[in-house]
């Protein structure tokens, strides 16, 4: 049932198209359930990340921030603030981490010559040696997860997730200002 915060929420979020409303099973939504599996394929690659991070012998942070880089860097390095983005985690944690990671010897740290408060990161050629080991497995459960979806199926829940991402940003500012 909304109270008067989550119907200011709902008021003034972005105009909804035409659609059929949100159906109902048994005492709750369907959007409810929907959340819940949300929880649990999160979870689910919580606990995946541990289990990858550990064949590194790093944290399932460290673990998220060594795929940030290998995901954003295009050969030039990438700067903590990106990762920071890419991760939703504060600058400060990043930094804490990447010089960890540095000492590990799996990431290189350089400061840009374009703007000398910037560090740019990339994958030391260890992490990438193990990280290549690793792809015919990482392919391999990308398959299988993915398998029943077709490339438009599967830019179709991009593009909803991503809406959803949006929206539940929005939702979660709108609260922190209620509280």
């Amino acid at each position: 049932m909304p109270n008067r915060h989550t119907a200011r929420i709902i008021e003034t979020a972005e105009p909804a198209p035409e659609q059929a409303p949100i159906a109902v099973t048994g005492d709750h939504p369907v959007s409810y359930q929907v959340i819940w599996d949300f929880v649990s394929i999160s979870n689910n690659l919580e606990d995946m990340r541990r289990a990858w991070a550990k064949l590194f012998g790093i944290s399932g942070s460290q673990w998220l921030i060594l795929m940030a880089i290998s995901d954003l860097d295009r050969g030039n390095g990438v700067s903590v603030g990106d990762v920071s983005d890419k991760i939703h985690a504060v600058s400060t944690f990043v930094t804490t981490q990447t010089k960890i990671l540095e000492r590990l010897g799996l990431i290189n740290r350089v400061t840009s010559t374009a703007d000398a408060r910037v560090v740019l990161m990339s994958l030391s050629e260890a992490a990438q040696a193990k990280m290549a080991e690793l792809t015919p497995r990482w392919e391999a459960l990308h398959e299988y997860i993915f398998r029943d979806f077709d490339v438009e199926a599967l830019n179709d829940v991009k593009a909803k997730l991503e809406m959803l991402k949006r929206r539940t940003k929005i939702a979660m500012q709108r609260v922190a200002e209620d509280i």
